[in-house]
């Protein structure tokens, strides 16, 4: 199936590794030109070396940094001319119990992982015309909590909520909005929380097994393409049938 992509710009929260590399590697195969976004420099540029100059470049950004949408923004805009999209994505939260975990670690969560995503979608809405997409990377800790992880079960059902919201309110320019709702993919994040949390092997998974980070990439790739052009508003879990709540 042709996604369409081709000759589109996207903005790839968290695109050095992980789920945000893998989203853009599909995002480039088909066609589309990705700006990367992350905090290391070095990590950033293994990752556009990877893709190709050509159809990637890096910019260095935090989601706590009120003015990193922007500069985003103009990174896609300067070397591309167009925008046509952004995966809205940043690092997790801290691990803990929400009776044990400090204030301090509630605030800089909330402005990293929650008005970090606004600030983003305001940007990027901002610069986008009709047939534009935005997809979130949430968490199934927006439907069901997960053990050890109360700062996410916290912050991520409230940016479901934002997607229902956007979803309409962009929706009168064409605009789609929707946001994924990543299981358990095998990535680096996913090692860190299994060490700190008692993490399963995979076997309560209907599936039977982990998924791909590849595997996640296909769907996001799907979301924001102009062939997904009558989706929005969707809270879509991609975990293996893990979550049994609707």
């Amino acid at each position: 199936m042709d996604l369409g992509l081709a000759g589109r710009v996207y903005v790839v929260g968290g695109g050095s590794r992980g789920l945000g590399f893998a989203v853009a590697r599909v995002l480039t195969e088909e066609g589309a030109r990705v700006v990367l976004s992350g905090r290391d420099a070095a990590s950033l540029a293994t990752a556009v070396e990877a893709l190709g100059e050509p159809r990637a470049t890096g910019a260095v950004a935090d989601s706590a940094d009120p003015g990193s949408p922007e500069r985003l923004v103009a990174v896609a805009l300067d070397r591309w001319g167009r925008l046509d999209g952004a995966l809205v994505n940043s690092g997790g939260p801290p691990l803990g119990d929400a009776l044990d975990v400090p204030d301090d670690a509630w605030r800089d969560s909330f402005e990293s992982v929650f008005l970090g995503a606004v600030r983003t979608a305001r940007a990027i809405s901002a610069n986008l015309s009709e047939g534009g997409s935005m997809a979130f990377v949430l968490s199934t800790s927006a439907r069901v909590p997960i053990p050890g992880l109360d700062i996410s079960n916290g912050l991520r059902p409230g940016l479901a909520m934002l997607t229902k919201s956007l979803s309409a309110q962009l929706g009168e320019q064409g605009i789609r909005v929707n946001a994924l709702l990543p299981g358990r993919i095998r990535t680096e994040r996913t090692g860190l929380v299994d060490a700190g949390t008692t993490g399963s092997s995979g076997t309560t998974i209907p599936l039977g097994r982990v998924g791909e980070p590849a595997e996640f990439g296909r769907v996001a790739a799907f979301v924001l393409s102009p062939t997904a052009s009558y989706l929005s508003g969707a809270v879509i879990p991609v975990d293996g049938a893990a979550t049994r709540a609707y």
